[in-house]
């Protein structure tokens, strides 16, 4: 079998001895895989990596020993290593702040910027500020503009917001004058086995404390040698061995110990005292104004040597790693394309090192929860995490489908059978790696696990019709949505319930509402097992899954559709209508089940109406005109920044469910948008998520949970009133754009063809090393010429009009595809085995065979 070339990858290596031998670094060209899990190969020797491979891909975990910067949950500032037997250790960069306040874990509030950064650890940058922006300058406003509208609030909470500001304004000051912050960087040298770093003061007065210590509180022995530290810890695995490591700061401390405990350490280093041991060594300096502190870090299985590198050796080591980040990794330009970066440093960042089964995957949510989450959230990452890292994908949909189910549940292996409807999301996250990287044996894997869920869910089919009904969450109102991701949303607010008989042992009942998101995604499933089925060569299957599929969208069609409305609506047992609008109108779009009559209204008559859900923001959670959306709380018309709000604090402007904008709808709607052929629309409303994203990324630094749907309020514009700053889902904001430019096609057609080119991003926009089934593409979009390149080859242009490609499949001889252009364009492709080909398309759509 024949293997794809690899691109060439340049690796820091020092040169010489194995450990940093203190003289010389120097840059060594050797192949290697796109963006490999550091520092094992993409595929283990002797298996396949070719796209749409037969044999089954292994991805070995991470080979021993290793070194990798800030994979451990939210300690961003630090570095996990890795040494013989699995022995583990970990480098905390801490700042201690002038009131005595040791900064040294749960880092989120207190980063200011990101990146650049590799998912593969190759090169890591953070800024982070003692100043943890719980105040901010928005919740000063805040309360000046209940005091401003005192005919607005009662008058307790004018008294309150009276009383409170002068307090928060004297407490934002001194935060401001007290604030210390660090530049952090990482670099992995060419082994993988240790790194090279720099600590930089961008205050005055500043104390910075380098911990070595071990991740999990596994045991350890650390003791000072010069002003080197070095440690030594026995394998978890392999007892018998020990991991060794040392770490060289490239000038001594101005003070410096070993603790008997984390708590010894923290003592000591905030002036307290701290017994003595061997459990934690420190290493304290005090920085001037843009003074830093280089080091280097090595781990073995034998004691590291005892050589300390030249300052200036370690930054020139920085410098080129920082130089190969865009030049290897995902990159882009222009008004959506430069959110490429963004996307790879955000996810580069929530990498992290799953102890359980030793590999990488993506932390999801807020920065918590000590290992991989098998739920709703975590195939959006996986979606999200295949234009940045094949291996980070990969690994992680894996590590979804070896996870076993919670305690109290069904005990199913993989996507947890507990109603969250992972299942459904995780076919389609396993389908999507297919389609963009050749995953045949991932197929493998979670096929049965999929077919076992999907066969369980009619136990949610209330009266047997062929539909679901939404199962029963409880009396209360919040959650109720849980099934779905949709956790407090006012659809569910009214149902009934009803037991349920019989069924998996799942222990809640059944209800009355027939629910529109539900049906759409049972549908979603039978569909991507039929398309999985046909790949694994299971006719029958296929021809069963299909079958399902229609028969879900013919009763959808005939119970749901909404014809005053024109709406997909979820509908009661005894045949009234649930008329809360919610995007999931739209979700019959991404299941395949709307006709396309029908598509049209949905998005000419509903996404495309200001009045409903479109605008400058893009899509809120409650239609507009809908009487739940920003009901939580006064209306300020009269107001430039705070048009809605509740009050001062975790209370913010639109509650979650009624008015937010949530990232993994804009995806579905998005999808649904794209898949019916919209091109216009689907380039506007992508364009209209990537502008949200990065509004909170270029302001705060921040791609956060949630987003709010009015343009230009203070209060939620970038989840400030939360600590959920650095949720994995929010790329799926910004995937969006570079979907436009360049995709995989989940849907109809050849499972390799390609999509790219858009009718309606702004601008001219770039996005380059986007790795798609073995190959590496760059396309670069504007309003007269669209460029496909592959492996450093152009393969097509159009010139003269905007275009968008679909179902583009290039052979030796030629190639065929179907365009959407918005004016007469030359289209060229340029086949590696023939001579270029090319001729005259219309406006509007066409199917081209050159």
């Amino acid at each position: 079998m024949t293997h794809p070339q690899l691109p060439r990858r340049t690796f820091l290596r020092p040169v010489g001895a194995a450990g940093l031998t203190g003289s010389t670094f120097a840059l060594a060209a050797s192949p290697g895989s796109a963006q490999a899990a550091p520092p094992a190969p993409e595929a283990a020797p002797g298996s396949s990596n070719g796209p749409g491979s037969e044999g089954a891909l292994v991805y070995p975990t991470l080979k021993r020993p290793f070194a990798m910067p800030g994979v451990k949950d939210q300690e961003w500032t630090g570095a996990l290593f890795v040494g013989a037997g699995e022995s583990r250790f970990a480098l905390r960069v801490a700042l201690l702040t002038p009131q005595g306040r040791l900064i040294r874990e749960k880092m989120t509030n207190y980063l200011w910027r990101i990146g650049p950064m590799t998912p593969d650890g190759a090169y890591k940058e953070v800024r982070v500020s003692s100043d943890d922006r719980t105040i901010m300058p928005a919740h000063l406003e805040a309360l000046r503009e209940v005091i401003a509208h005192p005919d607005e609030w009662s008058q307790s909470e004018v008294a309150d917001a009276t009383a409170k500001l002068p307090q928060l304004e004297q407490k934002y000051a001194q935060t401001q004058h007290e604030k210390r912050g660090l530049r952090v960087r990482y670099a992995r040298t060419g082994d993988g086995s240790g790194l090279v770093g720099s600590v930089t003061a961008l205050d005055d007065d500043t104390t910075v404390v380098l911990e070595l210590a071990t991740p999990w509180g596994e045991k350890a022995d650390f003791a000072l040698d010069g002003q080197s530290v070095t440690g030594s810890a026995p394998g978890l695995l392999e007892e018998n061995r020990t991991g060794h490591i040392r770490l060289s700061p490239t000038e001594p401390a101005d003070s410096s110990g070993c603790y008997a405990s984390i708590a010894d350490m923290t003592a000591a280093m905030t002036g307290g005292s701290g017994a003595p041991g061997s459990a934690v060594a420190a290493l304290k300096y005090r920085l001037g104004k843009g003074r830093t502190l280089t080091f280097a870090a090595r781990v073995g299985d034998r004691p590291q040597v005892a050589d300390v590198p030249e300052a200036h050796e370690v930054e020139r080591v920085l410098a080129a790693a920082e130089a190969r980040v865009r030049a290897g990794n995902l990159t882009g330009s222009g008004p959506v394309g430069r959110s490429a970066d963004a996307v790879r440093d955000a996810l580069s960042l929530n990498t992290n090192y799953d102890k359980a089964h030793q590999r990488t995957f993506v932390l999801w949510g807020w920065g918590g929860g000590g290992g991989l989450f098998t739920g709703w959230d975590s195939a959006f990452d996986a979606v999200n995490a295949a234009l940045v890292s094949r291996p980070l994908a990969v690994q992680h949909e894996t590590g979804v489908f070896e996870a076993p189910a919670p305690p109290n549940q069904v005990p199913l292996r993989g996507p947890r059978y507990d109603q969250q409807n992972s299942g459904p999301m995780h076919a389609y996250a396993v389908w999507r790696l297919y389609t963009k990287l050749g995953e045949r044996s991932l197929l493998e894997q979670a096929y049965p696990t999929l077919v076992t869920f999907h066969d369980l869910l009619p136990e949610w089919d209330t009266d047997g019709d062929g539909l679901l009904e939404t199962p029963y969450f409880g009396d209360r109102i919040g959650g109720r949505g849980n099934h779905l991701g949709l956790d407090d949303s006012p659809v569910y607010a009214a149902y009934h319930r009803i037991a349920k008989q019989g069924g998996s042992g799942d222990a809640r009942d059944n209800t009355d509402l027939t629910d529109v998101a539900l049906n759409s995604y049972y549908a979603l499933l039978a569909e991507t097992l039929a398309k999985m089925a046909r790949v694994l060569d299971r006719p029958r299957d296929a021809a069963r899954f299909a079958a399902q599929h229609a028969t879900i969208r013919r009763l959808l069609n005939d119970r749901l559709w909404h014809p005053e409305k024109g709406l997909y609506l979820s509908r009661y047992l005894d045949g009234t209508w649930n008329e809360v609008v919610t995007p999931t109108v739209f979700y019959p779009m991404f299941a395949g089940l709307a006709t396309p009559e029908r598509a049209r209204i949905l998005v000419e008559e509903h996404l495309l109406d200001p009045a409903e859900f479109w605008g400058e923001y893009v899509v809120p959670s409650v239609a507009r005109n809908d009487p739940a959306y920003c009901s939580g709380g006064p209306v300020h018309p009269g107001s430039e920044h705070f048009r809605f709000f509740t009050r001062y604090g975790e209370g913010s402007a639109p509650e979650q469910w009624k008015g937010a904008v949530w990232p993994p709808m804009n995806a579905t709607v998005y999808d649904g948008v794209k898949r019916y052929g919209f091109d216009d629309v689907a380039g506007r409303f992508a364009a209209r998520s990537t502008a949200m994203y990065l509004e909170a990324w270029d302001k705060e630094g921040w791609f956060p949970e949630s987003f709010d749907p009015e343009p230009g309020q203070s209060v939620m514009a970038s989840a400030v009133d939360t600590a959920w700053r650095t949720y994995s889902w929010s790329n799926a904001m910004a995937v969006q754009g570079l979907h436009e430019l360049v995709s995989d096609n989940p849907w109809d057609g050849d499972p390799a063809a390609l999509m790219f080119g858009t009718l309606s991003l702004p601008g001219t926009n770039t996005v380059a090393n986007v790795r798609l089934r073995g190959h590496t593409y760059a396309v670069s979009a504007g309003p007269n010429r669209t460029t496909l390149v592959r492996d450093g080859r152009t393969e097509f242009r159009a010139t003269g009009a905007r275009v968008a490609v679909r179902n583009f499949v290039l052979r030796t001889s030629g190639a065929s595809f179907d365009i959407n252009a918005d004016g007469p364009a030359t289209v060229e492709v340029f086949p590696p085995g023939g001579r270029p080909r090319g001729r005259q398309v219309p406006a509007g759509r066409s199917h081209v065979e050159l």
